[in-house]
């Protein structure tokens, strides 16, 4: 593979002659034959790796209720483009200007999801920290934070602990405007977007990214 000069300024660090481009075909796990397109710069050392199906996906939702240990290790294709939600929770992760796609389970996504609201807590605590008086709206974010990451412990406890039964179920689900995020799983479910969630639904950056977790 050869690196081909792109004529563009770096995005993040704006010095010129410095970008390159590779792609090549290769087939990937779960999402089959694809053109992997890497843009990086030889001045700062930013890259950006898209995955370009080779087949036309359709916008779509994936969804799995996860009520037992064994559903932990679901495989789940997350795209740079998906938004991801815990509906029990009423929790979210939306892709931003910076979002990265990754390939991991559902006990990696749940990980995700209690180091974001661990994040927001630490920040939201910074913050008070350095009022005199803290705001009421803050307290009551905090509150929210605490709450949301101590009920979404003691579910991932409940499902680690239950075996095959007996846990406090949770409804994980990706909706993606590109249609390359998944759950593999018999028990996942499939449906396409609606009108109204597509015009709602943000698209991440482009191009996307994508990592692997460790997790299996």
């Amino acid at each position: 593979m050869e690196e081909q000069p792109v004529d563009i300024p770096c995005p993040i660090c704006s010095v010129s002659g410095k970008v390159f481009m590779i792609a090549h075909v290769e087939e990937i796990p779960y999402f089959g034959e694809h053109t992997q397109v890497t843009v990086m710069c030889h001045s700062c050392g930013w890259r950006q790796t898209d995955f370009i199906p080779a087949e036309g996906k359709k916008p779509g939702s994936w969804s799995l209720v996860v009520h037992s240990s064994e559903l932990l290790s679901a495989r789940v294709i997350r795209s740079s483009s998906c938004t991801v939600k815990i509906h029990e929770l009423d929790l979210e992760v939306a892709p931003g200007s910076n979002a990265t796609g990754y390939v991991s389970n559902i006990e990696g996504v749940l990980n995700r999801f209690k180091e974001i609201v661990e994040m927001v807590l630490r920040d939201i605590r910074s913050e008070m920290l350095s009022l005199t008086e803290a705001p009421q709206r803050d307290e009551q974010a905090l509150a929210e934070a605490v709450e949301s990451v101590t009920t979404l412990e003691a579910m991932i406890d409940s499902i680690v602990n239950a075996g095959s039964s007996g846990a406090l179920p949770l409804t994980l689900e990706l909706l993606d405007p590109h249609g390359h995020s998944m759950i593999l799983h018999d028990e996942a479910l499939h449906r396409e977007l609606t009108e109204e969630e597509l015009k709602a639904l943000p698209v991440g950056p482009d191009p996307a990214v994508f990592s692997s977790d460790d997790e299996d």
